[in-house]
């Protein structure tokens, strides 16, 4: 790997997009040009979360990570720069990708909030009955 060469990848989870940049480091985590765990101040139990492609292939301290996230609360933007980290390693090594798999870190959670429907007061909600 040269000197300034890095490895990009995308995460999304909900309405969080997150473009993550890895590079050989000493374990730096910046998000939004701010440090990880200043950015995440008020949710300190999630950072872990950061960490756990980095744990899976005991990685742990040897790339640099720098992501812009955009959009979702934070439980959003963690998992999105998650998934970020872990599509990015694999395009450092292919041969990180079986582990990733099998610690359930490459996958996108599709799961997004549904829409609120034309005539009822919620995505299913239904308008309260009256009988007179």
């Amino acid at each position: 790997m040269a000197k300034d060469s890095y490895f990009y990848a995308l995460g999304r989870r909900k309405s969080a997009t997150a473009r993550v940049r890895i590079k050989s480091g000493k374990g730096v985590i910046t998000v939004n040009s701010t440090p990880a765990d200043e950015y995440f101040a008020a949710s300190k139990y999630l950072l872990t979360k950061l960490q756990q492609p980095f744990v899976a292939l005991d990685n742990v301290n040897k790339f640099d990570v720098s992501a812009v996230v955009s959009g979702g609360g934070h439980e959003g933007q963690i998992e999105a720069i998650r998934l970020g980290i872990s599509k990015a390693l694999v395009v450092v090594n292919e041969d990180f990708k079986s582990t990733l798999k099998r610690a359930d870190l490459l996958g996108r959670d599709s799961r997004e909030k549904e829409r609120k429907k034309f005539g009822l007061k919620g995505a299913r909600k239904q308008r309260q009955f009256t009988k007179r």
